[in-house]
This record gives C-alpha cells, sequence and structure tokens, in this order.
C-alpha cells in the first residue's frame, strides 16, 4: 500500500471513528435526558457537550493506551467541526427577532462584549500571556464561548493547544453555571425578564443559556436566547478586528507596509458563510423547517467537535501552559458575572428596555 492510500485509509477510519462516537453521545445524550424527564427535571443538567467531552477523553485514554491513536489522528477534525456547526448555527440567528425583542439585548451585548473583551486582555497582559491566547481567550468569555474563540484563532493565527486550552475552560465553567445561577436568581429574586439577561450576557455556550433560561421559565429562556443571539452577531466583527490589529500592529515587522490582501488573507473566510445564512434566515429565504433542520445539523456538528476535543486533549500540553491562563479565565468570568448582573438589572429591569 503506497504512502498516500494509506493516509487515506487513516483518514477514513479516523472520520468513521468520530461518527461512531457521535452516535453514541446522541444515544446518551437522550437516555440522560430521559432519566432526569422520570424524575421531574425537564430540562436536562447534563448537556450532550460534557457527553461528548468526556467520551472522547475515555477513548482518547483507549487510543493512546493501545498505542493507535496516531493511526486515527487524521480524522480527528476539531476546528472543522466547529466551523461548520457555527455556520450552520447562525439558521438560528435571527435579526428580527433581536429587533423585535427591543434595543435592550443589542445595547447590553455592546456593553458586555466590550468591557468583558478589553478586561480580559488588560489582565491576561498583565500576567503575561501571549497575544493569540489573549485574544482567543478575551472572545471566548466575552462574546460565545467556543464559537469565537474559534473565529478568533482563525483570525490571530492561534496554536492548536491555545483553542483546546480555552475550550476546555469554557465547558468546564458554562455546565456548572447553567445550575448555580437559576438557583442564585431564585435567591436574589429576580424577576425572569432580568434572570434571562444574565444568564444569555455572561454563560458562554448558547446550549448552557438556553438550558439556565429553562430551568428559570419560559420569559427567562426567550430573554437569554435574544441577548445571547445578539452576543452572537459580533463574532465576525470581532474576527475582523482582531485580523486588522495583528496585521498592523501585533504582527507588523520595522518599514513593513501591512495591507488590505494580508488582512483579507488572515480573515476566517467561514465567518462570510456564518453571516450568510444569518442573512438567509433573516430575510425569509430559508423556511421554518429548513431552520429546523440546520440547527438540528449544527448540533450535530458540535456534539462531533466536543468529542473531538476530548480525543485530542493533551493533559502535557496542557499542563506546559500553567496556572496563569486559569487565573485570567477564572477573573474574568468573575467579572463578566457581575457586569451582566448589574447590566441587566439596570437596561431590563430599571430601564425596562
Amino acid at each position: 500500500m503506497t504512502e498516500k492510500r494509506r493516509s487515506a485509509f487513516r483518514l477514513v477510519a479516523g472520520l468513521a471513528l468520530v461518527a461512531a462516537l457521535t452516535l453514541i453521545v446522541a444515544e446518551c445524550d437522550a437516555g440522560i435526558a430521559k432519566w432526569f424527564a422520570g424524575r421531574g427535571v425537564t430540562q436536562n443538567p447534563l448537556e450532550y457537550p460534557l457527553v461528548a467531552v468526556v467520551l472522547g477523553l475515555v477513548m482518547n485514554a483507549v487510543l493512546r493506551g493501545t498505542k493507535s491513536h496516531a493511526f486515527v489522528q487524521q480524522g480527528i477534525r476539531t476546528e472543522l467541526f466547529l466551523k461548520v456547526g457555527l455556520i450552520l448555527m447562525a439558521a438560528g440567528l435571527n435579526i428580527n427577532v433581536i429587533m423585535k425583542q427591543g434595543a435592550g439585548g443589542l445595547i447590553q451585548a455592546l456593553i458586555l462584549v466590550t468591557c468583558v473583551f478589553f478586561f480580559t486582555w488588560w489582565l491576561a497582559t498583565r500576567f503575561g500571556l501571549p497575544p493569540q491566547l489573549k485574544a482567543v481567550m478575551a472572545c471566548a468569555i466575552s462574546i460565545c464561548g467556543v464559537s469565537a474563540a474559534i473565529a478568533a484563532a482563525g483570525a490571530v493565527m492561534a496554536k492548536k493547544k491555545e483553542i483546546t486550552y480555552v475550550t476546555a475552560l469554557v465547558i468546564v465553567t458554562a455546565l456548572p453555571l447553567m445550575i448555580l445561577m437559576p438557583w442564585l436568581a431564585h435567591v436574589m429574586g429576580l424577576s425572569q425578564t432580568v434572570a434571562g439577561a444574565w444568564f444569555g450576557g455572561n454563560i458562554d455556550t448558547t446550549a448552557a443559556v438556553v438550558g439556565a433560561g429553562t430551568l428559570y421559565g419560559e420569559t427567562a429562556q426567550q430573554v437569554a436566547s435574544v441577548v445571547k443571539m445578539a452576543q452572537n452577531a459580533l463574532i465576525g466583527v470581532a474576527a475582523f478586528l482582531l485580523a486588522t490589529y495583528f496585521v498592523v500592529k501585533v504582527e507588523r515587522k520595522p518599514a513593513e507596509r501591512p495591507s488590505a490582501r494580508v488582512i483579507w488573507d488572515r480573515f476566517p473566510k467561514f465567518i462570510l458563510g456564518f453571516v450568510l445564512v444569518s442573512v438567509l434566515a433573516s430575510t425569509g429565504v430559508l423556511t421554518g423547517n429548513a431552520v429546523t433542520v440546520l440547527k438540528a445539523l449544527s448540533k450535530w456538528a458540535f456534539a462531533a467537535a466536543f468529542l473531538c476535543i476530548g480525543l485530542e486533549l493533551s493533559v502535557r500540553e496542557l499542563g506546559e501552559m500553567g496556572w496563569k491562563p486559569v487565573v485570567v479565565y477564572a477573573s474574568a468570568t468573575v467579572f463578566n458575572t457581575a457586569l451582566a448582573l448589574g447590566a441587566a438589572w439596570v437596561i431590563f429591569g430599571a430601564l425596562h428596555l
């Protein structure tokens, strides 16, 4: 067998493994949801990203223990599945819905994204983190977790281990917040509108945002989804600005004149697909059934992506990055939580926007 055929065989074998494991994730997710429903819990607190990552980690250990991880490595396409999932996810990003719900969600999104991004960037600078890691982490915390991290990574040419590191932090943080924040909202006596805006402004993954809103109430779920949707809409803007900043400022050599072509080359092209699908959904070109199908396919793509994160996670590489990124991420998350609560209370509580 020639080297080219061996490579193709390994690619197919890896993709087949990912497909089979993704089906297992779907079955596990359905089984877990049914188990909770039988006990009166309508919203599954163990969202599928966690199931996918755990299964990926288990299989990762098996593959490395049997010395067969390298054989399927070519089929572990984390970034590809994340990009596909992000493009398809845009079917649920309807600009008309955001505008109909009022300006509150958009105003809060602009405040939080701007303030949290620059706070995270400043803190990461103080701790001496690399520029690429700062960009990926700042986007993940301020906008929408993994999706924003992938967009930022493409714009700044971040290392694969930096993406994996931030993604792991997003998952570890978002799922506990999905359970904790509705409880805190009950303790503080927040209205469903204010609570939903708080959830949408703080929790870093869309699935966990919807989960938290569902646990608190129907209105909270709707508001949380709109606020998170407004933040998701800023992904493309952030990617373009980061690509421009890194070309003009961070990576510019002395006497070098940056060109628009270089910025275009750095811009993550999948963002254009994200924008296109969103426009088609917002203008009604995509029917309700088409949107439903695309959102379902997005969930499958994200499940495969989270599975691949577990499959390729290297404890050794993550350990080499040290404790500083964890401190920055945790501190920025606390800042985001407090600011999102204040903004939600003022915008949706006091001003009733």
